[in-house]
């Protein structure tokens, strides 16, 4: 019974449910707006968009996460203190350039598709999982420190066994905030030929048509939604785990 009112879990089905009845939903859009020859986006199924988008945030944000989080723990070692600001910096810098200038930069050395969006995602999602790691690393205690290298802990000991179960609830936060900014800007792909539930926002904008901008809003939006929300199970799980 309590599975049947979790609100995640109809969120969950919500999302899943438009996804193959959103091109069935002809007579509420031709009465919405009635101008329109096509109101309902056909040109390909929306699971498959979904499906694409979902996999290309993954991938991008994967990589942003592994090097966002070598970063911080790197800057956070006694040898890499000296590159902390350097590193904050540039990649504080790669969330100023807008993702249309890094794709337009990408496309005539990479070409049209996955691979351009993936670069611009990348650098996207990186300051929230640095900036995550650094404050979550540097809230720990150092006397929890000093307790674990007084226990002859070694330091790649204490930074798996001590630091990182302690940060993880902050580090997840800016996972967290990474991956939910990835799945909006992934929109944006779809105009370097990538799959996305951003082809019908990108082709209605294009076409004039605001039914298509509609329903891949609707759709990218619960996908947000839902992740943001599987996230906050899961930073809840960690942090009662911390503890």
């Amino acid at each position: 019974m309590r599975l049947v009112r979790d609100p995640l879990l109809w969120l969950i089905a919500l999302f899943i449910a438009l996804l193959y009845t959103m091109p069935h939903t002809e007579g509420l859009f031709s009465w919405l707006f009635p101008e329109l020859v096509r109101p309902v986006y056909q040109q390909e199924s929306f699971s498959a968009l979904a499906l694409a988008h979902l996999t290309l945030v993954g991938i991008s944000s994967v990589v942003a996460i592994v090097i966002g989080m070598g970063l911080g723990i790197a800057v956070t070692r006694p040898w890499g203190l000296e590159f902390r600001s350097l590193v904050e910096t540039i990649t504080a810098a790669g969330q100023t350039f807008p993702p249309v200038a890094v794709l337009a930069i990408a496309v005539p050395v990479m070409g049209f598709g996955q691979q351009p969006a993936i670069i611009a995602l990348v650098l996207y999602g990186l300051l929230p999982v640095v900036q995550g790691t650094l404050a979550g690393i540097g809230a720990v205690p150092e006397a929890t420190r000093e307790i674990a290298f007084g226990a002859g802990m070694s330091r790649w000991q204490v930074l798996r066994k001590v630091e990182l179960p302690l940060a993880a609830p902050v580090i997840l936060a800016g996972i967290r905030t990474s991956v939910i900014i990835n799945i909006g800007t992934a929109t944006i792909a779809s105009t370097v030929g990538a799959n996305t539930l951003g082809s019908p926002i990108i082709i209605g904008l294009s076409g004039f048509n605001t039914a298509y901008v509609i329903q891949g809003a609707i759709l990218v939006a619960l996908a947000a939604i839902v992740t943001d929300r599987l996230f906050e199970r899961l930073q809840s799980y960690i942090t009662r785990y911390a503890k």
